[in-house]
């Protein structure tokens, strides 16, 4: 790991991180604020073929802790693994900045029976930082999708994210937190914001598959 990172602090490599937090940070503030935006709008929620047949299961440990875990887990991932993490954040800024985008615009109310986050502490910190604000597209199933395409040829992680990305599927459907679409939609838009960040940043991509 040591020789990692000696490789890879490098003066350009330190210039493209930083802006790469730079990026995550505006996106992170374009989110915010179009969350606050879509809860001011007056909406209603619409039918969901899918939802209807569903059951409505309290899975919040799933979607709450699990979401929380997932996110440290790959923080903790990136700090180890260096040469993905300037591309990870670029890609991922795009796909906050993205997703940020869709919730001001599309404006659809809470679909009946949705299972809410608790007032635990885990549950604050989730709300606190906004996980739970908009419906299209789910961020559980984009950003867990997102990271198995970059960790593409390491097969290990590959499957983990692949893994997590089914279960964070299936729990949001099953808590009501999301309509069909949002979920069904969010790989294909992913792989659209995965491609667009490997033209944007092809150095950045080419640290991260060597």
């Amino acid at each position: 790991m040591t020789s990692s990172y000696r490789s890879f602090f490098t003066r350009e490599h330190v210039r493209s991180l930083l802006v790469a937090l730079v990026m995550l940070g505006l996106a992170v503030v374009f989110q915010f604020y179009a969350s606050i935006y879509s809860e001011r709008v007056p909406s209603n929620s619409v039918p969901d073929l899918l939802l209807s047949i569903l059951p409505v299961v309290n899975v919040n440990f799933l979607i709450v802790e699990g979401a929380l875990l997932a996110i440290a887990g790959t923080i903790v991932l990136l700090l180890a693994k260096p040469k993905y993490l300037i591309f990870s954040l670029k890609a991922a800024a795009i796909f906050i900045a993205t997703r940020a985008v869709f919730v001001s615009v599309t404006h659809l109310g809470i679909y009946p029976g949705q299972i809410n986050p608790g007032t635990d502490f885990w549950d604050s910190i989730y709300t606190g930082l906004g996980l739970e604000a908009g419906f299209f597209f789910s961020g559980h199933t984009g950003l867990t999708f997102l990271m198995m395409l970059i960790f593409w040829k390491d097969k290990f992680w590959r499957y983990v994210y692949l893994v997590l990305c089914v279960l964070f599927a299936f729990g949001v459907l099953l808590a009501h937190v999301h309509y069909s679409i949002d979920v069904l939609a969010a790989p294909y838009i992913t792989y659209t914001i995965y491609k667009i960040s490997q033209y944007f940043f092809p150095e950045d991509y080419k640290l991260a598959i060597s």
